[in-house]
Protein backbone atom coordinates (compact mmCIF):
# COMPACT_ATOMS: atom_id res chain seq x y z
CA UNK A 1 0.00 0.00 0.00
CA UNK A 2 1.19 3.47 -1.25
CA UNK A 3 1.33 5.48 2.01
CA UNK A 4 1.62 9.64 1.28
CA UNK A 5 2.41 12.14 4.09
CA UNK A 6 1.49 15.23 3.40
CA UNK A 7 2.80 17.97 5.99
CA UNK A 8 4.04 21.39 6.99
CA UNK A 9 3.99 24.48 8.96
CA UNK A 10 0.24 24.90 10.67
CA UNK A 11 -1.74 27.21 8.31
CA UNK A 12 0.12 26.59 4.82
CA UNK A 13 -3.23 24.53 3.76
CA UNK A 14 -1.63 20.78 4.34
CA UNK A 15 -5.10 19.33 5.35
CA UNK A 16 -6.33 20.77 2.14
CA UNK A 17 -3.74 19.33 -0.07
CA UNK A 18 -4.25 15.99 1.50
CA UNK A 19 -7.71 15.70 0.89
CA UNK A 20 -6.96 16.81 -2.46
CA UNK A 21 -4.39 14.63 -3.20
CA UNK A 22 -7.16 11.41 -2.01
CA UNK A 23 -9.78 12.83 -4.26
CA UNK A 24 -7.39 12.76 -7.48
CA UNK A 25 -5.73 9.25 -6.86
CA UNK A 26 -9.15 8.52 -6.43
CA UNK A 27 -9.88 9.60 -9.93
CA UNK A 28 -7.61 7.46 -11.23
CA UNK A 29 -8.50 4.57 -9.94
CA UNK A 30 -6.99 4.04 -6.25
CA UNK A 31 -9.44 3.10 -3.29
CA UNK A 32 -7.81 5.90 -1.07
CA UNK A 33 -8.26 6.12 2.65
CA UNK A 34 -7.47 9.77 4.83
CA UNK A 35 -6.22 9.85 7.95
CA UNK A 36 -5.75 12.98 10.36
CA UNK A 37 -3.13 11.94 12.54
CA UNK A 38 -2.99 15.95 13.54
CA UNK A 39 -4.82 16.77 16.77
CA UNK A 40 -6.75 19.60 15.76
CA UNK A 41 -8.32 17.76 13.11
CA UNK A 42 -9.84 20.09 10.30
CA UNK A 43 -10.63 17.10 7.62
CA UNK A 44 -14.45 17.99 8.32
CA UNK A 45 -13.72 21.52 8.28
CA UNK A 46 -12.53 21.61 4.55
CA UNK A 47 -14.76 19.01 3.62
CA UNK A 48 -17.70 20.90 5.10
CA UNK A 49 -19.11 17.51 6.27
CA UNK A 50 -18.54 15.88 9.62
CA UNK A 51 -15.78 13.14 9.87
CA UNK A 52 -14.88 11.35 12.96
CA UNK A 53 -13.67 8.64 14.62
CA UNK A 54 -14.73 5.76 12.47
CA UNK A 55 -14.20 5.21 9.10
CA UNK A 56 -16.68 7.49 6.72
CA UNK A 57 -17.43 7.43 3.13
CA UNK A 58 -16.49 11.29 1.83
CA UNK A 59 -16.34 10.14 -1.87
CA UNK A 60 -16.30 7.48 -4.32
CA UNK A 61 -13.70 5.17 -3.44
CA UNK A 62 -12.27 7.08 -0.87
CA UNK A 63 -12.76 7.52 3.01
CA UNK A 64 -11.54 9.07 6.24
CA UNK A 65 -11.03 9.46 9.52
CA UNK A 66 -9.87 11.69 11.88
CA UNK A 67 -7.70 9.34 14.70
CA UNK A 68 -8.91 10.02 18.09
CA UNK A 69 -4.84 9.97 19.62
CA UNK A 70 -6.08 9.11 23.37
CA UNK A 71 -8.24 6.27 22.37
CA UNK A 72 -5.18 5.13 20.54
CA UNK A 73 -3.15 5.68 23.52
CA UNK A 74 -5.16 4.01 26.03
CA UNK A 75 -4.69 0.20 24.20
CA UNK A 76 -1.03 0.08 25.02
CA UNK A 77 -0.96 3.08 26.82
CA UNK A 78 -2.94 2.35 30.49
CA UNK A 79 -0.54 -0.12 32.37
CA UNK A 80 1.79 2.35 32.26
CA UNK A 81 -0.36 5.40 32.96
CA UNK A 82 -1.51 3.78 35.79
CA UNK A 83 1.72 3.14 37.88
CA UNK A 84 2.69 6.80 36.77
CA UNK A 85 -0.58 8.25 37.58
CA UNK A 86 0.15 6.73 41.24
CA UNK A 87 3.69 7.99 41.38
CA UNK A 88 2.53 11.25 40.47
CA UNK A 89 -0.87 11.17 42.67
CA UNK A 90 0.54 12.86 45.83
CA UNK A 91 2.42 15.81 43.85
CA UNK A 92 0.00 16.47 41.42
CA UNK A 93 -4.13 16.50 40.48
CA UNK A 94 -5.27 14.59 37.81
CA UNK A 95 -5.67 17.02 34.99
CA UNK A 96 -2.08 17.70 35.37
CA UNK A 97 -1.03 14.37 35.70
CA UNK A 98 -2.78 13.28 32.68
CA UNK A 99 -0.57 15.56 30.70
CA UNK A 100 2.82 14.48 32.22
CA UNK A 101 1.65 10.75 31.13
CA UNK A 102 2.42 11.53 27.14
CA UNK A 103 6.04 12.31 25.77
CA UNK A 104 6.43 14.53 22.79
CA UNK A 105 5.86 12.33 19.70
CA UNK A 106 4.00 10.00 21.25
CA UNK A 107 0.21 10.91 20.45
CA UNK A 108 1.76 11.57 16.86
CA UNK A 109 3.35 7.87 16.36
CA UNK A 110 -0.06 6.66 17.85
CA UNK A 111 -1.74 7.96 15.39
CA UNK A 112 -0.07 6.70 12.56
CA UNK A 113 -0.67 3.08 13.90
CA UNK A 114 -3.77 3.46 12.45
CA UNK A 115 -1.56 3.25 9.17
CA UNK A 116 -1.30 -0.55 9.84
CA UNK A 117 -5.20 -0.93 10.71
CA UNK A 118 -6.18 0.46 7.19
CA UNK A 119 -3.18 -1.59 5.34
CA UNK A 120 -4.23 -4.71 7.08
CA UNK A 121 -8.12 -4.37 5.70
CA UNK A 122 -6.27 -5.07 2.34
CA UNK A 123 -9.59 -2.57 0.87
CA UNK A 124 -7.26 0.10 -0.05
CA UNK A 125 -4.18 1.01 -2.45
CA UNK A 126 -3.15 4.49 -1.17
CA UNK A 127 -3.45 5.93 2.27
CA UNK A 128 -3.05 9.55 2.78
CA UNK A 129 -1.72 11.28 5.86
CA UNK A 130 -2.59 14.40 7.17
CA UNK A 131 -0.17 15.07 9.81
CA UNK A 132 0.77 17.05 12.86
CA UNK A 133 2.58 20.76 11.73
CA UNK A 134 6.08 20.23 11.65
CA UNK A 135 6.90 21.10 15.25
CA UNK A 136 5.19 17.42 16.02
CA UNK A 137 5.95 15.82 13.21
CA UNK A 138 9.76 16.11 14.04
CA UNK A 139 9.31 15.41 18.00
CA UNK A 140 7.33 12.13 16.57
CA UNK A 141 10.36 11.47 14.14
CA UNK A 142 12.51 11.77 17.61
CA UNK A 143 10.54 9.38 19.55
CA UNK A 144 11.44 5.89 18.42
CA UNK A 145 15.13 6.67 18.99
CA UNK A 146 14.93 7.83 22.61
CA UNK A 147 12.81 4.76 23.53
CA UNK A 148 15.04 2.71 21.27
CA UNK A 149 17.91 3.87 23.81
CA UNK A 150 15.94 2.94 26.58
CA UNK A 151 15.00 -0.49 25.57
CA UNK A 152 18.41 -1.25 24.78
CA UNK A 153 20.30 0.31 27.82
CA UNK A 154 17.44 -0.24 30.96
CA UNK A 155 14.85 -1.80 30.60
CA UNK A 156 15.91 -5.03 31.10
CA UNK A 157 17.87 -3.82 33.99
CA UNK A 158 14.79 -2.28 35.78
CA UNK A 159 12.74 -5.01 35.29
CA UNK A 160 15.60 -7.38 36.76
CA UNK A 161 15.59 -4.87 39.54
CA UNK A 162 11.93 -4.67 40.00
CA UNK A 163 11.72 -8.38 40.25
CA UNK A 164 14.34 -8.56 42.98
CA UNK A 165 13.19 -5.73 45.04
CA UNK A 166 9.50 -6.47 44.61
CA UNK A 167 9.12 -9.42 47.52
CA UNK A 168 10.99 -7.17 49.81
CA UNK A 169 8.67 -3.76 49.80
CA UNK A 170 5.62 -5.22 48.34
CA UNK A 171 3.81 -4.23 51.90
CA UNK A 172 5.71 -1.09 51.96
CA UNK A 173 4.63 2.36 50.88
CA UNK A 174 7.63 2.14 48.38
CA UNK A 175 6.15 -0.90 46.96
CA UNK A 176 3.97 0.82 44.87
CA UNK A 177 6.75 3.03 43.26
CA UNK A 178 8.26 -0.66 41.97
CA UNK A 179 6.12 -0.44 38.54
CA UNK A 180 4.59 -4.47 38.01
CA UNK A 181 4.93 -6.77 35.85
CA UNK A 182 2.01 -5.93 33.16
CA UNK A 183 4.08 -1.99 33.05
CA UNK A 184 7.15 -3.45 31.28
CA UNK A 185 5.04 -5.63 29.48
CA UNK A 186 2.61 -3.20 28.15
CA UNK A 187 6.31 -1.21 27.47
CA UNK A 188 7.38 -4.18 25.34
CA UNK A 189 4.34 -3.97 23.33
CA UNK A 190 4.40 -0.34 22.86
CA UNK A 191 7.89 -0.81 21.52
CA UNK A 192 7.31 -3.24 19.08
CA UNK A 193 4.24 -1.01 17.82
CA UNK A 194 6.61 1.89 17.60
CA UNK A 195 8.80 0.02 15.92
CA UNK A 196 6.53 -1.42 13.58
CA UNK A 197 5.50 2.44 12.76
CA UNK A 198 8.70 3.77 12.16
CA UNK A 199 9.40 0.69 9.31
CA UNK A 200 6.65 2.61 7.46
CA UNK A 201 7.41 5.63 7.84
CA UNK A 202 11.54 4.55 6.63
CA UNK A 203 9.99 1.80 3.77
CA UNK A 204 11.20 4.85 0.82
CA UNK A 205 9.58 1.98 -1.53
CA UNK A 206 6.22 3.17 -0.72
CA UNK A 207 5.98 5.87 1.72
CA UNK A 208 7.30 9.16 0.81
CA UNK A 209 6.34 12.89 2.81
CA UNK A 210 5.24 15.68 0.50
CA UNK A 211 5.94 19.10 2.59
CA UNK A 212 3.14 21.90 1.47
CA UNK A 213 4.38 25.48 2.01
CA UNK A 214 3.44 29.41 1.16
CA UNK A 215 6.59 31.64 -0.61
CA UNK A 216 6.75 33.54 2.51
CA UNK A 217 10.15 33.84 4.07
CA UNK A 218 9.65 32.14 7.42
CA UNK A 219 7.89 29.36 5.81
CA UNK A 220 10.42 28.38 3.48
CA UNK A 221 13.13 28.80 6.20
CA UNK A 222 10.93 26.19 8.96
CA UNK A 223 10.28 23.77 5.42
CA UNK A 224 14.12 24.11 5.06
CA UNK A 225 14.49 22.76 8.51
CA UNK A 226 11.91 20.26 8.26
CA UNK A 227 13.45 18.61 4.95
CA UNK A 228 16.65 18.41 6.39
CA UNK A 229 15.16 16.76 9.72
CA UNK A 230 13.44 14.19 7.25
CA UNK A 231 16.53 13.57 5.40
CA UNK A 232 18.31 12.91 8.35
CA UNK A 233 15.56 10.45 9.99
CA UNK A 234 15.67 8.52 6.73
CA UNK A 235 12.22 10.14 5.98
CA UNK A 236 11.99 10.09 1.52
CA UNK A 237 10.38 13.26 0.42
CA UNK A 238 9.17 13.56 -3.03
CA UNK A 239 7.23 16.75 -3.65
CA UNK A 240 7.44 20.52 -2.32
CA UNK A 241 3.60 22.01 -2.91
CA UNK A 242 3.87 25.24 -2.93
CA UNK A 243 -0.13 26.99 -1.69
CA UNK A 244 -1.95 29.78 -2.40
CA UNK A 245 1.19 31.36 -5.05
CA UNK A 246 -0.38 34.87 -6.30
CA UNK A 247 -1.64 34.89 -10.23
CA UNK A 248 0.20 36.57 -12.97
CA UNK A 249 -2.23 39.10 -13.09
CA UNK A 250 -2.00 40.56 -9.49
CA UNK A 251 1.77 41.44 -10.25
CA UNK A 252 0.02 45.03 -11.05
CA UNK A 253 -1.16 47.78 -9.04
CA UNK A 254 -1.82 47.81 -5.24
CA UNK A 255 -0.09 43.96 -4.57
CA UNK A 256 2.86 44.68 -7.20
CA UNK A 257 5.26 44.47 -4.62
CA UNK A 258 3.60 41.24 -2.78
CA UNK A 259 4.12 39.44 -6.18
CA UNK A 260 7.44 40.74 -6.81
CA UNK A 261 8.16 39.03 -3.48
CA UNK A 262 6.49 35.99 -3.76
CA UNK A 263 8.55 35.44 -6.92
CA UNK A 264 12.08 35.75 -5.06
CA UNK A 265 10.96 33.40 -2.76
CA UNK A 266 9.52 31.08 -5.89
CA UNK A 267 13.07 31.17 -7.40
CA UNK A 268 14.73 30.99 -3.73
CA UNK A 269 12.78 27.61 -3.05
CA UNK A 270 13.88 26.35 -6.76
CA UNK A 271 17.58 26.81 -5.61
CA UNK A 272 17.03 25.33 -2.52
CA UNK A 273 15.54 21.97 -2.65
CA UNK A 274 16.55 19.48 -5.09
CA UNK A 275 12.91 18.32 -5.51
CA UNK A 276 9.88 18.50 -7.97
CA UNK A 277 8.44 22.24 -7.61
CA UNK A 278 4.21 21.77 -7.71
CA UNK A 279 2.41 25.02 -7.40
CA UNK A 280 -1.48 25.63 -6.12
CA UNK A 281 -2.30 28.59 -7.29
CA UNK A 282 -4.29 31.50 -4.75
CA UNK A 283 -7.98 30.78 -5.36
CA UNK A 284 -10.34 33.77 -5.74
CA UNK A 285 -13.05 31.35 -3.34
CA UNK A 286 -12.06 29.29 0.14
CA UNK A 287 -11.16 25.73 -0.51
CA UNK A 288 -13.66 24.24 1.02
CA UNK A 289 -15.91 20.85 -0.33
CA UNK A 290 -15.76 18.09 -2.50
CA UNK A 291 -15.76 20.21 -5.81
CA UNK A 292 -13.55 22.98 -4.87
CA UNK A 293 -10.73 20.06 -3.90
CA UNK A 294 -11.15 18.23 -6.83
CA UNK A 295 -10.84 21.16 -8.83
CA UNK A 296 -7.60 22.07 -6.70
CA UNK A 297 -5.89 18.40 -7.42
CA UNK A 298 -6.29 19.35 -11.32
CA UNK A 299 -4.33 22.56 -10.68
CA UNK A 300 -1.79 20.98 -8.38
CA UNK A 301 -1.26 17.71 -10.58
CA UNK A 302 -2.73 18.60 -14.07
CA UNK A 303 -3.78 15.08 -15.11
CA UNK A 304 -0.70 12.80 -13.16
CA UNK A 305 -1.76 10.80 -10.66
CA UNK A 306 -1.06 12.22 -6.70
CA UNK A 307 -0.24 8.82 -5.72
CA UNK A 308 2.78 8.33 -7.77
CA UNK A 309 6.48 9.33 -6.79
CA UNK A 310 7.48 12.11 -7.57
CA UNK A 311 11.22 11.97 -7.12
CA UNK A 312 12.77 8.62 -6.40
CA UNK A 313 14.72 9.71 -3.22
CA UNK A 314 16.90 7.57 -0.94
CA UNK A 315 17.89 9.97 1.89
CA UNK A 316 20.59 7.70 3.05
CA UNK A 317 22.83 5.76 0.80
CA UNK A 318 25.47 3.27 1.17
CA UNK A 319 27.89 2.76 -1.50
CA UNK A 320 31.88 1.99 -1.67
CA UNK A 321 34.17 4.42 -3.55
CA UNK A 322 37.95 3.41 -4.60
CA UNK A 323 37.00 0.48 -1.97
CA UNK A 324 36.34 2.52 0.86
CA UNK A 325 32.78 2.23 2.71
CA UNK A 326 31.20 6.25 2.04
CA UNK A 327 27.59 7.06 3.49
CA UNK A 328 25.96 10.06 2.34
CA UNK A 329 22.77 11.85 3.79
CA UNK A 330 21.24 14.40 2.38
CA UNK A 331 20.96 17.55 4.41
CA UNK A 332 19.87 20.83 2.76
CA UNK A 333 19.80 23.86 4.80
CA UNK A 334 22.36 23.04 7.09
CA UNK A 335 25.83 24.06 7.87
CA UNK A 336 29.14 22.33 8.50
CA UNK A 337 28.66 23.86 12.23
CA UNK A 338 25.61 22.46 12.56
CA UNK A 339 26.84 18.73 12.02
CA UNK A 340 28.86 16.73 14.13
CA UNK A 341 29.54 12.90 13.23
CA UNK A 342 30.39 9.82 15.49
CA UNK A 343 30.60 5.97 15.43
CA UNK A 344 30.43 3.82 18.21
CA UNK A 345 30.34 0.10 17.64
CA UNK A 346 27.16 -0.88 14.87
CA UNK A 347 26.05 2.61 14.80
CA UNK A 348 26.28 6.21 13.71
CA UNK A 349 25.36 9.18 15.25
CA UNK A 350 25.01 11.95 13.39
CA UNK A 351 24.12 15.34 15.03
CA UNK A 352 22.19 18.27 13.44
CA UNK A 353 21.53 21.61 15.25
CA UNK A 354 19.61 19.74 18.22
CA UNK A 355 18.38 16.40 16.48
CA UNK A 356 20.47 13.22 16.50
CA UNK A 357 19.79 10.53 14.48
CA UNK A 358 20.97 6.87 15.14
CA UNK A 359 21.84 5.01 11.77
CA UNK A 360 22.61 1.06 12.52
CA UNK A 361 25.54 0.01 10.24
CA UNK A 362 25.52 -2.97 8.48
CA UNK A 363 27.75 -6.21 9.95
CA UNK A 364 30.49 -5.54 7.78
CA UNK A 365 30.63 -1.75 8.88
CA UNK A 366 30.41 -2.19 12.29
CA UNK A 367 33.49 -1.05 14.42
CA UNK A 368 34.80 1.21 12.11
CA UNK A 369 36.00 4.67 12.81
CA UNK A 370 34.88 8.01 11.15
CA UNK A 371 37.44 8.58 8.30
CA UNK A 372 36.07 12.06 6.75
CA UNK A 373 32.66 13.62 7.36
CA UNK A 374 32.05 16.67 4.86
CA UNK A 375 29.23 18.45 3.93
CA UNK A 376 28.94 19.60 0.22
CA UNK A 377 26.02 21.15 -1.49
CA UNK A 378 23.51 20.09 1.13
CA UNK A 379 25.04 16.67 0.92
CA UNK A 380 26.84 15.07 3.61
CA UNK A 381 29.42 12.36 2.81
CA UNK A 382 31.12 10.30 5.49
CA UNK A 383 33.99 7.94 4.75
CA UNK A 384 34.65 5.20 7.21
CA UNK A 385 37.76 3.83 8.06
CA UNK A 386 39.27 0.45 7.22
Amino acid sequence: MRVLLVTGKGGVGKTTHALAAALGAAEHGHRVFVLSADPAHSLGDALGRPVGARATEIAPRVFAREVNAQEELDRSWSEIQHWLRALLRDGADDLVAEELLVFPGLEELMALRAVREVEATGDFDVCVVDCAPTGATLRMLRFPDALRIFMENFFELERRGARLLRPLVARTHAGRMLPREEFFEAVERLYGEVEEVRQILLDEARTTARLVLNPARVVVDETRRTYAYLCLYGVATDALIVNRVMPPEAAAGWFGKWAAKERAELEEIRASFALPLLEAPLRQTEVRGEAALRALAEAVYAGRDPAARFAEARPIRITRVAGRARIEIDLPGASKEEVEVTARGDELFVRVRDATRRIALPASLAGRTVRSARLEGGRLRIELGA
